[in-house]
């Protein structure tokens, strides 16, 4: 009997089968993977497939074999993406504002192969996309791309750029008239992705959600703004932003209650500056884009928490604060 042309590609399929169908508790029999092979239109004796196993093995798959009685089985024991690192991808992609709810169950769907088909349905388990917030601009992906071209390039790119009305209807800024950028960088900030750029006729920097973001094309242009921009530590300018909104940079010096430590911390990060006041208060400067979602994060923290300086801040504060009260007042 002729072989198939399968034949040839047996070493694949079984690797295949392991993959997919074995993990730390969960083996597959000799008999079972003879049976697995022959649906794949390959045939195969037990003595070959001992040599097949070890050669598998020798290409780095972690395959482990047990022997109970006149019964050999085995299994994949380690692999390149443990199983509490895939729930946490899965997690992450599941929860991103920024990823439509298509493209998260696409994704999620590719991260499962990643694990046998059993540990696959745990992965399943975890998910829970339909009903949460999602971007519903599908060329998301193609515009993260996109943005990262044109930095690898130095080029400028252009694209229109939407906001939503009441009607729930995507409009379009500037009536259609497309926006030039220098990118300089990408932020995730409040589950959202921001492109960073420098506006060259503004000439100041400037903040656009990538999922409102159309028609991105890279220029023939090269980037402007690397004197303003100084090749900026991404990490610290986002510890200066609150909700990517710009605001005058200033020091600005807190008072907190020692409970908040953990707040200024993960706000700040550990390098943050603590400097104890007294027994329940300690002050922390830090350099902030001191916008008004500053002010409102500031309030938001309740008596805890107070500015102390600069002046023009906490006058700042002041007026917003009788603001709010003329509003809310009967």
């Amino acid at each position: 009997m002729p072989k198939s042309s399968n034949q040839k590609l047996k070493l694949i399929y079984l690797m295949k089968i392991l993959l997919e169908r074995t993990d730390e508790t969960h083996s597959i029999t000799m008999s079972e993977i003879i049976d697995a092979l022959a649906a794949y239109d390959i045939s195969a004796e037990r003595k070959s497939l001992y040599n097949n196993i070890e050669n598998l093995r020798v290409y780095g798959l972690d395959v482990i074999g047990t022997q109970e009685d006149r019964t050999y089985s085995c299994h994949i024991g380690n692999r390149q993406f443990e199983l509490a690192e895939l729930k946490l991808l899965v997690d992450s992609v599941a929860a991103a504002k920024f990823i439509t709810e298509e493209k998260s169950n696409e994704l999620i769907k590719k991260i499962e192969h990643l694990t046998s088909k059993h540990n696959a349905t745990m992965l399943q388990r975890q998910v829970y996309v339909a009903g949460r917030v999602k971007s519903m601009n599908h060329g998301i992906m193609e515009n993260v791309d996109a943005i990262h071209t044109a930095i690898a390039e130095n080029s400028k790119i252009s694209f229109q750029y939407f906001q939503w009305n009441v009607k729930k209807e995507a409009e379009l800024k500037r009536d259609g008239k497309r926006y030039e950028v220098s990118p300089w960088g990408l932020s995730w900030d409040d589950e959202y992705y921001y492109l960073i750029g420098y506006d060259s006729d503004a000439g100041i920097i400037k903040h656009y959600r990538v999922d409102k973001m159309l028609s991105i094309k890279v220029e023939n242009k090269v980037r402007e703004g690397r004197c303003k921009f100084k090749e900026p530590d991404m990490v610290t300018y986002d510890k200066k932003m609150f909700n990517m909104f710009n605001g005058e940079e200033r020091n600005v010096e807190i008072l907190c209650e020692n409970s908040l430590a953990g707040v200024m911390i993960d706000r700040f990060g550990k390098d943050v500056r603590i400097t104890k006041v007294d027994n329940g208060h300690f002050r922390v400067v830090v350099k902030v884009a001191a916008s008004m979602h500053f002010v409102h994060w500031i309030m938001a923290l309740g008596d805890g928490v107070k500015i102390v300086a600069p002046d023009s801040l906490v006058e700042q504060i002041r007026e917003e604060i009788n603001r709010l009260a003329n509003k809310y007042s009967k």
